[in-house]
């Protein structure tokens, strides 16, 4: 008889274990809820659609970054990537270049992006943080060459591109962020019912047992940061659609928002496991924040304050739960043996 056998309840707690994600799902309404009391013009749905509309490309790139922490990498070029590849649509958009294939051409360049860090990190065998490091500057610099340092605004803007990306269903619900949502559910299927998101956690659990297993570490890792850059790219071809044109300094900040909010939404920094979900959740946490500090007619610089100090107290709830687990563990390991 197994121990499952033996302890039915056990078993049972397992079958009924609520979503880990609930947690930040909880924190997210009470804020929402406080907000909402305090300053009733929070809750119109027009200025909540519009708090998902601002989610959208910042999420696309959590969503993306998911993957690497999950495999214990951190890729600090993601801003610029996001930019380089908008600057290389709109540009091929200025040309006379139809702008669903500039469009294409920009995700494939963000994924060439994403190549370029991933050989280097494997052919070096150095961390993803360390290479992107350097990378951050290259792609800022390449990017800032190619667009002399101006906007790049696409002359027509007839194109259905621009008519679609920028469209918002009954007036509310934009299109960008159903796109945003469909690319989290996928990759939240990739994640846990596929054998490349196996092979990521795995790889991040253990790289050495995965190793052992017959995973092939360094093609995962390959693959995880060209996935990192294709998101990129599909993010910064969407904010040309949306925006209609590319500011030369977009995306040099949103290396932090991006961590913070998956850290937020419950991924480890150690690895082996992450949630697409919770990051899609964190990083609305921390668009409600920016948007309830100018509700309550707190000065937005204080948003950063804000946004770091939620990330200090989800790592250290996060710690305090594992400690509390792995108490209980042994606890149940001890009444076993005795």
């Amino acid at each position: 008889m197994t121990e499952t056998d033996s302890n039915p309840t056990a078993a049972t707690r397992r079958r009924w274990r609520m979503p880990e994600e609930i947690g930040v799902v909880v924190a997210l309404v009470a804020m929402m809820a406080v907000i909402g009391i305090a300053r009733p013009r929070f809750l119109n749905p027009i200025n909540l659609f519009s708090l998902l509309g601002n989610t959208t490309f910042l999420g696309m790139l959590a969503v993306g970054m998911v993957f690497l922490l999950a495999i214990r990498e951190i890729d600090l070029s993601v801003g610029w990537m996001f930019n380089f590849s908008a600057v290389v649509a709109a540009l091929l958009m200025v040309a006379g270049l139809d702008p669903w294939l500039a469009a294409f051409i920009g995700i494939l360049f963000g994924a060439g992006l994403g190549l370029v860090n991933g050989l280097i990190a494997v052919t070096l065998r150095l961390p993803a943080i360390i290479v992107t490091l350097g990378t951050y500057s290259m792609f800022q610099g390449l990017s800032l060459v190619v667009n002399k340092g101006r906007a790049i605004v696409p002359a027509d803007q007839s194109s259905s591109f621009f008519s679609v990306i920028s469209t918002k269903l009954f007036g509310l619900v934009p299109v960008a962020a159903l796109v945003f949502i469909v690319l989290a559910i996928a990759m939240h299927i990739v994640l846990h019912r596929t054998r490349f998101g196996y092979r990521v956690q795995a790889v991040g659990s253990n790289p050495e047992a995965a190793a052992h297993a017959g995973i092939p570490t360094n093609w995962v890792r390959l693959q995880t940061l060209v996935l990192m850059g294709a998101i990129c790219g599909l993010s910064g071809v969407m904010y040309v659609g949306f925006r209609g044109a590319i500011d030369p300094n977009e995306g040099g900040d949103f290396v932090l928002v991006v961590i913070a909010a998956v850290i937020i939404g419950g991924t480890p920094l150690s690895g082996g496991h992450g949630t697409i979900i919770g990051a899609v959740v964190g990083m609305m946490i921390i668009q409600v924040i920016s948007s309830g500090l100018i509700f309550f007619g707190i000065d937005a610089t204080w948003s950063t304050f804000v946004t770091g100090a939620v990330i200090v107290l989800a790592v250290s709830l996060d710690r305090l739960i594992k400690f509390q687990r792995a108490r209980r563990a042994e606890r149940s390991r001890e009444t076993l043996r005795s």
